[in-house]
């Protein structure tokens, strides 16, 4: 077919993208609300080398393609969505926040970007409020250690839920530890225009203000029962280097 047949049906470019072999795992994963970074290489060039011909091609799904100002892509649904679409609970957003106090902190540098679960589950302690994370596990929590082995539980399947939309990397060999990626700043987004950045977000994260955040989902919810399951008991595999 000529490239003048190709445009009566499609912009030749869109064409291009549409045909690309890395094309069909790139869609899936944002469609699942997955965040493509520039540690994503040949994905990522992908959608610079076509962002305006996938913009228009997931506007037919009324979705909009964004590229944040720190240089990574996402789906965002409008209202009239296409594609089927959740929301982060309060716990995973109040996850998201420390994430990005912790990108934001001085011992990203110091640690080679590496953090591990119980640096992230101490300094949610430290900064946000017990009793109101522990609310999250049970209403009527009392402060038990039943609800918070519960609480570090679901701290976790928090974590594994951010994994699954890009915003940490699990280290190969220890899933224990993860290195945060610069599309946490979905739930930093005040902190960009502020003289201190940290300091922002520590006001967000205090203040508990919401960031809500709606991304694709390309799982069931058994299906995310069963992965946030899995992630609770330990058995999740860190992502390959």
């Amino acid at each position: 077919m000529s490239s003048t047949n190709i445009e009566q049906v499609m912009p030749v470019k869109l064409a291009q993208a549409l045909a690309n072999p890395l094309f069909p795992a790139l869609d899936s994963q944002l469609r699942a609300g997955r965040h493509i970074s520039l540690e994503d290489l040949d994905q990522h060039a992908l959608l610079m080398d076509f962002e305006h011909e996938l913009a228009e091609f997931y506007g037919r799904y009324h979705v909009e393609l964004v590229r944040a100002p720190e240089g990574f892509f996402y789906l965002r649904p409008r209202s009239t969505t296409l594609i089927a679409r959740s929301v982060l609970s309060e716990l995973d957003m109040m996850v998201g926040k420390i994430l990005c106090y912790l990108y934001l902190s001085p011992e990203r540098l110091a640690n080679e970007g590496i953090f591990t679960f119980q640096e992230l589950y101490d300094e949610l302690l430290g900064l946000a409020d017990e009793s109101k994370l522990l609310r999250f596990v049970n209403q009527r929590s009392t402060g038990s250690d039943v609800d918070r082995a519960k609480l570090l539980d679901k701290v976790r399947s928090s974590l594994n839920r951010l994994r699954r939309l890009g915003m940490v990397w699990f280290m190969a060999n220890d899933s224990s530890k993860f290195r945060i990626k610069e599309s946490v700043f979905r739930f930093g987004a005040e902190v960009r225009s502020g003289d201190d950045p940290r300091e922002a977000q520590l006001r967000l994260i205090r203040d508990g203000e919401a960031v809500e955040i709606e991304t694709g989902s390309g799982l069931t919810d058994e299906e995310k029962e069963r992965a946030d399951d899995d992630a609770a008991e330990g058995q999740q595999e860190g992502d390959d280097a």
